[in-house]
């Protein structure tokens, strides 16, 4: 892969310094439902309405996130586990909905976060196929061409006619991969999918993104391979426990998410 040509895009032509992401001041916010023991009076009241009293704690897994992307950017976003990166990604890609704040995305957005969604285990690998792009809304004769090409960047021609329940973890998410990526939207959101398949497979992946950034393309990536987001990154955002604490140069968005790393297992 060519380092300088998945680097960062400093020198964007005016035309194509727009903002296709803006996010502003959005907080996910998760209820905790517990039971507690009850006074004698909570239990009359339990005993009229037949049920058992629920209290509950508010978590925030994003907490007044902002932050703005433009368009051909490679956006890197780095955090320890349960800093709220894939909360991110979901609610970018309309999984998740906001509890405050809102999402503003011009373009048409794909992402690689659950490869394989929505595929049937008992149809096989071209079935498939159509069956995603129906969730697309794309028609049979749209999709019929792309077939093989499908096929052949995932390594599948010769199981092409086996249901995928027989597929082993890579063949599966090579062909979720494969299908995704096909799809060549305007802003492609990818959580830690370039470990699919072996590394000649993951030079394919990069080879593809490699012509996503020279298209402008936008990517949004989570990745806990520093050194790849180093690489290809224009700018990283750094989380921590649902805030966003940095964003800029991938080498000092790194530095610091590794310093914070640091004192965290002093702290321990």
């Amino acid at each position: 892969m060519s380092a300088e040509s998945m680097k960062r895009q400093e020198s964007l032509p005016a035309e194509d310094v727009k903002s296709v992401v803006s996010v502003c001041g959005v907080t996910v916010a998760y209820r905790s439902y517990k039971d507690r023991p009850t006074t004698l009076k909570e239990s009359v009241i339990n005993f009229l309405r037949k049920g058992t009293l629920r209290y509950f704690s508010t978590f925030n897994a994003l907490d007044a996130v902002s932050f703005e992307i433009k368009k051909g950017e490679v956006f890197g976003i780095i955090g320890s586990n349960g800093a709220g990166k894939s909360t991110l990604l979901r609610t970018l890609a309309g999984v998740i909905n906001p509890t405050e704040g809102n999402v503003n995305i011009s373009g048409s957005v794909d992402s690689l976060i659950q490869l394989g969604t929505g595929f049937d285990s008992e149809l096989d690998a071209v079935e498939n196929i159509f069956l995603n792009g129906s969730l697309y809304k794309k028609k049979k004769h749209e999709i019929a061409p792309r077939v093989p090409e499908i096929l052949k960047f995932a390594e599948l021609e010769d199981f092409a006619t086996t249901p995928i329940k027989y597929y082993s973890s890579g063949m599966y998410a090579r062909l979720g991969f494969s299908v995704a990526v096909d799809r060549q939207p305007d802003i492609l959101l990818i959580d830690e999918v370039l470990s699919v398949g072996d590394e000649r497979f993951q030079e394919k992946c990069r080879g593809v993104f490699e012509g996503y950034v020279a298209a402008k393309k936008t990517i949004i990536m989570v990745s806990h391979s520093l050194h790849m987001l180093e690489q290809m990154a224009s700018r990283i955002m750094v989380l921590s426990k649902g805030k966003v604490v940095f964003i800029g140069d991938p080498a000092e968005a790194i530095e610091l998410y590794r310093s914070k790393i640091y004192e965290t297992a002093l702290k321990g």
